[in-house]
Order: structure tokens, then sequence, then C-alpha cells
């Protein structure tokens, strides 16, 4: 279990995450949400201990993260919103270098290359330098290094930004993969489908401030399941409903520049926290 106690980061007078209470069970795939400068990403840097908390504390299966507990350190692989991997390297010399890196055994390093490579279906690209990998290729190899140290949690910053729709779809049938083994995940995106198809609970931050925490399913079911849009001059407005039926009794008041929908978690961040961010 990972607990984030009182979590907060201070640069000057500006508060970046503001006294974050969260607790994410082991094996859950959990997601940050929050517009650009919420926190999101301040937040994973900490966990990484990139960064060092202000004021707070992490703690893991009930021990405190910190620089020194290599430990705990090793138990954590990040995948960053950068490619941070040498361009003139081969596919097979990145996942050797991380095994060095880590002290693994040269058959070890082999054999792991070997089955993640394979499990990412990248193993026909070994030979291939990073430079001429595409977005998504390199995407999958970052996370093949990442889980060359067998890790307990994997923090995933924005990982599929800048794919296209089909090698994002590619890269959350390799995310569930990855959960599927019990490995904890924690997500940061701002594809909301995304977070709707992947996570089992989210968290909505703002202004580096918790706004909730629950399931995608009971945010939306509490916004309201079904949703009216009305066109009016090129603005959209929407209606939340409980039932199938209220939302059809609505829509036949309101005449034909209106659709009926489901909800989905981007009405919900929309609803939540846009609406917060327009009053600001």
């Amino acid at each position: 279990m990972i607990e984030l106690r009182n979590l907060t980061k201070t640069f000057g007078d500006f508060t970046a995450v503001d006294h974050l209470n969260i607790q994410i069970n082991t094996g859950e795939f959990f997601g940050l949400l929050g517009p650009n400068g919420a926190g999101k990403t301040t937040t994973i840097s900490m966990l990484s201990t990139v960064l060092l908390p202000t004021e707070g504390e992490i703690l893991i299966n009930g021990q405190k993260l910190t620089r020194k507990n290599s430990s705990q350190k090793r138990k954590l692989s990040v995948i960053t919103q950068e490619y941070s991997m040498r361009q003139d390297m081969t596919v097979s010399e990145v996942m050797e270098y991380q095994g060095r890196l880590y002290y693994l055994p040269r058959k070890e390093i082999k054999r792991k290359t070997e089955e993640l490579l394979e499990f990412a279906d990248l193993l026909k690209y070994r030979n291939r330098t990073v430079r001429h990998l595409s977005g998504g290729m390199k995407r999958k190899l970052m996370i093949c290094r990442g889980l060359m140290i067998d890790p307990e949690i994997m923090l995933l910053d924005e990982p599929t930004a800048g794919m296209d729709a089909l090698s994002r779809r590619q890269m959350w049938g390799l995310l569930r993969q990855i959960n599927d083994r019990d490995l904890t995940i924690v997500l940061t995106t701002h594809y909301m489908e995304e977070a709707e198809s992947l996570c089992e609970r989210i968290a909505l931050i703002d202004h580096g401030k918790l706004d909730t925490v629950d399931t995608p399913k009971a945010l939306i079911q509490e916004l309201g399941a079904f949703a009216v849009d009305e066109f009016n001059d090129g603005d959209i407005r929407s209606s939340f409903f409980k039932t199938r039926q209220e939302a059809i009794a609505f829509l036949s008041k309101i005449g034909e520049q209106a659709t009926l929908r489901n909800s989905t978690l981007e009405d919900v961040f929309v609803e939540r926290i846009g609406s917060h961010l327009m009053k600001k």
C-alpha cells in the first residue's frame, strides 16, 4: 500500500501540492487527474524521490520512503513523459544497460530482455536503434526497461502523450497485462477516456488540493449516467440525469437541437474541475 500523508510541496511562495492524503492499494491501477499545473507531475516526482516533500510523508507498506532507503526505492519504477534513452543505442543495448545499472547477472539480463521484449512485441526490433523507433515503440521500450528490475510499483507520467489513437489503444492493452501481474500502477494522464478505461479508482486534483477519490463508475453515477447536450449558436450546454427516462423526458421538451448520450469521466472532470477553473 502507498500512503500519502499531508503530502505538500512548495516552491517559494507557490504551493504545487497542498496536503494530499491518499491511500493506494497494493495491485491497484490508480489515476491522478487534474488540469495543467494541478500538481500531478510534482506528486509523481515526490513518489520517485526526485523531489523531497516540504511537509508530510510517503509510506510504502508502512515504511517511510526516503532517498536513502534503497530497498524501498528499488520497488519503484518510473516512466516519465520524456524519452530518457540514448538515441544511438539499440533496443537490446538499452535493456542490457538497465540490467547492469542494477548489477543483474548477465544470464538474467539476457533472459529478461527476451521475455520483456517479446511481451511488448518488440523482440523483432531488438537490433534497431532508438532513434529509428516510432513514438509508441519508444514508450513500450521505456516500460520494458522499467520492468527489468521487477518493481512492485510503476509510476506512469503521461505514458501515451503524443501517441496516435491506435498506438494508445495498444499501450492500454500492455498496461492492463502489466497490472494483471499484481503490479501497482499510478498513472497521470490528460486523456479522460484512458483513465476511465484503465483505472480502478482516480483522484481528482485541482491547484494541488484533493477534490475527490472514487471509482470512475461511481463518479459518473453521481453526476448522472445520461447526458443531454443542447446546441445553441455554437455553444453546448449539457444536462445530466440519473435515468434514461428522465433524460428522454427532458429531451422531448427542448426541441431538435439536442442529443442524448451516456455520461463519461470527461463530463465529471469538466463539471467538477472545469467549473472551478472558470470561476478563477
